[in-house]
């Protein structure tokens, strides 16, 4: 499988000009950990997560432990430069990531999870040339996962990617489905998964399950349920 295959394509993104204030409104109220930092050409920039926000002024946990005083003076008072950047910064541009990892939709997953251990981040945007089209994080890998163990069959990778945004496409007309993102729903060997929160109404669950077993060359649907709590976007 590849990133366009589990991503997720409606990505929420933030300017650099955002205040910190705004953006942690952001991510409380669209449950997601994380945004992508695109410019007014929409052009990525940078990328920025709730852990840019643990340490504020306003909080009163800006204050860290010393760190260890490095062999050269230089660095050690750039990290404190960078610590006093982050704990008192007004707009997403003072507190983001500017090196960004990328992919592309083509890349395999497991390059994709290689790259979230080794650099140790949680989420990687997905480009198309310069434009982002999605976003992939550890949570689109486990439920990537949880549809790995569907039987070998003759449909080909495409035949999943042509179900999965037909279906996505269907949900999303229907004022039921509107709020069921395209990483709830995972397409392999021509099985469709779809995750859902405990909470979600029972009739959208089998609206979302007939949806799907409506789509021309689907062999069977798997609906997984998930703790209420578990809504993190990525």
């Amino acid at each position: 499988m590849r990133a366009a295959d589990v991503m997720t394509a409606n990505v929420i993104t933030v300017e650099p000009d955002t205040t910190v204030q705004a953006l942690a409104i952001l991510l409380s109220e669209r449950a997601i950990s994380g945004a992508p930092v695109v410019d007014a050409a929409g052009r990525l920039v940078g990328i920025v997560s709730e852990g840019d926000l643990l340490h504020r002024i306003e909080l009163g946990t800006d204050a860290t432990e010393p760190r260890k005083r490095s062999w050269w003076l230089e660095d050690f008072a750039a990290a404190h430069a960078r610590d006093y950047v982050k704990a008192h910064g007004r707009t997403v541009a003072d507190i983001m990531t500017r090196d960004v990892v990328v992919v592309t939709e083509q890349t395999d997953l497991g390059e994709v999870a290689t790259l979230l251990e080794t650099n140790r981040i949680k989420r990687v945007p997905v480009m198309r040339g310069e434009t982002i089209v999605g976003i992939i994080s550890r949570s689109n890998l486990v439920r990537a996962l949880g549809a790995a163990h569907a039987p070998a069959v003759s449909a080909t990778s495409e035949d999943d990617r042509i179900i999965r945004a037909k279906l996505f496409a269907e949900l999303q007309k229907q004022d039921w489905g509107s709020n069921i993102w395209a990483q709830d729903i995972i397409v392999n060997g021509a099985v469709v998964h779809l995750w859902f929160t405990a909470d979600e109404a029972h009739e959208t669950r089998e609206a979302a399950r007939v949806a799907a077993e409506s789509i021309p060359g689907v062999r069977g649907v798997e609906v997984h349920i998930a703790p209420s709590s578990m809504v993190a976007a990525f």
